[in-house]
């Protein structure tokens, strides 16, 4: 079904007020939810609402909590999330880097014990709007296999990088595996295949199948052994600077995780230290322009530069509406009412 983003937000508001949201608190997460959306990231927009809630109903998610401060050491900063929701701990974080960023030309926050934020890019982009350079990642429960592995071993710890722009902010959001598996499910449900390999079959063949990579949870990690390292390490670093829970501490927590207790870094860099913002603006058009004027393989396609298609999408779904699925639609809807059951504590 399409539908305009006024409504959808109006949508996802209610069913967050219904399980019991604070209305200051349902307004920005029913605006991040509704924007992913609009952005055509729907895995994590939309089709999140109902694992969200239910993760309240689990006391896996502390509506009430507040992220607090720990410990500082110059740029430095840690917090505890406590278990709080993760996108108003995100949001939070990156705003506090930029201040540290604004004072000591770079900060750093790292903020342990947090829940899931959703859509990573999110909070780059919010730095970059501020005129900062940023990088943010988090760690997850081990959902992806290390290289030559055939079982979940490593976490996907989706990564964002933003620099600010004059004409259009570059974003890069990207997990540690070809496809997150939200973008599986989205995939799966619009009855489409993959664009390229995403994982392996239950032969070990690579397919573009999603739901046969849902059944093996063989995800193909990004540029295969490379992305398998790279997430080892971002896992890593974000364990040591938040002095929080690694992937394999998640592992072994006895709740269900769906990034429950996770660790997150979030850094804010001054593009300004060394060179004027007209010398950086002009660096970044000249690369625009040269990714721009590369031939394509597909005519009809051009190159683009990270964050361009994103915003070419929330363009055209501002004008036209987004089509979302009517199974997920029905779903939200239904998470306004708590004599559906869906609220329930378990």
């Amino acid at each position: 079904m399409v539908i305009k983003y006024d409504e959808l937000k109006d949508l996802i508001k209610r069913a967050f007020l219904n399980a019991g949201i604070a209305e200051e608190k349902a307004e920005i997460l029913a605006s991040v939810h509704a924007d992913s959306t609009l952005k055509g990231v729907n895995s994590h927009g939309i089709d999140r609402v109902p694992k969200f809630i239910e993760l309240i109903g689990k006391d896996l998610v502390d509506i009430d909590a507040e992220m607090e401060l720990v410990n500082s050491f110059g740029a430095m900063e840690n917090y505890d999330g406590n278990l709080g929701i993760g996108i108003l701990n995100a949001l939070k974080a990156s705003e506090r880097a930029t201040e540290l960023a604004k004072e000591y030309g770079i900060g750093l926050v790292g903020l342990r014990n947090t829940t899931h934020w959703m859509r990573g890019g999110l909070y780059t982009e919010k730095m970059a709007e501020r005129g900062f350079i940023g990088l943010c990642w988090t760690n997850t429960e081990s959902i992806v296999p290390a290289w030559g592995a055939t079982s979940p071993s490593i976490g996907n710890n989706p990564l964002g990088i933003a620099i600010p722009a004059a004409d259009g902010d570059i974003a890069l959001d990207m997990a540690m595996s070809q496809y997150s598996y939200g973008k599986l499910e989205t995939t799966k449900l619009a009855g489409e295949d993959l664009p390229y390999p995403g994982g392996f079959d239950s032969d070990g063949n690579l397919t573009v199948d999603p739901a046969a990579i849902e059944r093996t949870r063989r995800l193909l990690p990004i540029g295969y052994w490379k992305g398998s390292g790279l997430t080892i390490a971002l896992d890593m670093i974000a364990a040591m600077m938040s002095n929080g829970n690694s992937t394999y501490d998640m592992d072994d927590d006895p709740r269900e995780s769906f990034c429950t207790a996770c660790s997150q870094i979030f850094i804010a860099i001054n593009p300004e230290a060394f060179r004027t913002k007209e010398s950086n603006d002009e660096t970044i058009a000249k690369m625009k322009d040269s990714i721009h004027g590369a031939e394509a393989v597909d005519a009809d396609n051009a190159t683009r530069y990270p964050g361009e298609g994103a915003s070419l999408r929330e363009k055209q779904n501002k004008e036209f509406g987004m089509t979302i699925d009517d199974g997920i639609y029905e779903k939200v809807k239904n998470l306004q009412n708590k004599d559906k059951g869906l609220l329930q504590k378990s």
